[in-house]
């Protein structure tokens, strides 16, 4: 399985914006972009430089991939996905990335980040529909019933999350049981709940060049 080795602080400073890559650190006062809000380097360029727009349009799409953890093949390849069907292919690509079960799981609160949600996945565990799935792209279905495995509720990443959840509110697409931690997929992620700070016009200029 890919992985994007950076240091997860560094991609932020480098894109110039918090893409909350360490769960519940990136709103802390220890979050990077709080205590050195500028690019990495040890030479710096001070204040704003100016942009092309192939740079804005790369940097988008760098961006986007860094938020939902994923690597450029494996994006690209979800875009493509996006672009043959109907409708924008912009909303199409984010609705495939929300729908994925790595972002499902972290949407649901039962992991801080995605990078945390992906590596929970991988190790099984959680099932959809009684069966154990393990794949982090495993795209998840109206209907759906997402749920974790009875022998992992006793692991202690997931025997403190009832406290967590009382004060999270999940994204209407999603219901979540709290008691029994299982949720269910109620329809197709809407505009609203998309990552809003994407501007996916640009990424769809950059892959159309």
């Amino acid at each position: 399985m890919g992985r994007n080795l950076n240091p997860k602080c560094k991609q932020c400073r480098r894109t110039g914006e918090k893409l909350m890559l360490k769960g519940d650190r990136c709103s802390s006062p220890k979050c990077a972009m709080v205590k050195k809000n500028y690019p990495p380097g040890a030479h710096r360029v001070k204040g704003k430089p100016r942009r092309t727009e192939y740079s804005l349009q790369l940097n988008e799409k760098q961006k986007a991939k860094k938020i939902y953890n994923l690597l450029e093949k494996q994006f690209k390849l979800t875009f493509d996905k996006a672009k043959k069907q109907k409708g924008d292919a912009g909303e199409n690509l984010l609705k495939l990335l929300e729908k994925r079960l790595d972002n499902v799981v972290y949407r649901l609160g039962f992991a801080s980040s995605r990078s945390q949600a992906r590596h929970l996945v991988s190790y099984g565990h959680f099932t959809v529909n009684g069966k154990k799935v393990n794949i982090p792209s495993y795209q998840v279905k109206t209907g759906d019933i997402v749920k974790i495995k009875e022998s992992s509720k006793k692991k202690k990443i997931f025997s403190v999350l009832s406290e967590k959840l009382k004060k999270m509110e999940i994204q209407g697409w999603l219901n979540l049981d709290r008691e029994e931690l299982t949720a269910k997929v109620l329809h197709d992620p809407a505009k609203e709940n998309f990552e809003m700070n994407i501007n996916t016009p640009m990424i769809v200029e950059f892959y159309s060049r």
